[in-house]
């Protein structure tokens, strides 16, 4: 079975968010944004889904959150990691580039390995 393009592996999302923070403050639609166009397209990113997630980082303290006025003269929630938020996101990025190293390596073994 193949996975629809754009979907994204349990546990990820919240790690692109943090990594999209840490570029700097954004609203959620930027935020979203900001990740479709890092990826080059690869993740799709549900404005359903983003808010909830930011939702979750607020209530853990790894994200704080302001009303601002965007660059459209709007008001909106503008967020940015914590000192905590990106210290998770460190710990989390070396458990990715380990898990992903991993993998790579079992996908590359040949078959007389095993």
């Amino acid at each position: 079975m193949t996975k629809p393009e754009g979907e994204l592996l349990p546990g990820t999302f919240e790690l692109l968010l943090l990594k999209a923070l840490s570029l700097g403050a954004m609203h959620g639609w930027g935020i979203a944004e900001r990740i479709e166009r890092l990826s080059a397209g690869v993740f799709a990113v549900q404005q359903g889904a983003v808010y909830p997630a930011l939702q979750r980082l607020l209530n853990r303290g790894l994200v704080t959150a302001e009303w601002r006025i965007t660059e459209k003269s709007r008001r909106a929630r503008y967020y940015r990691l914590t000192v905590a938020g990106r210290r998770h996101l460190e710990a989390e990025t070396a458990w990715w580039r380990r898990a992903t190293g991993g993998m790579s390596r079992v996908l590359r073994a040949a078959e007389q390995e095993s």
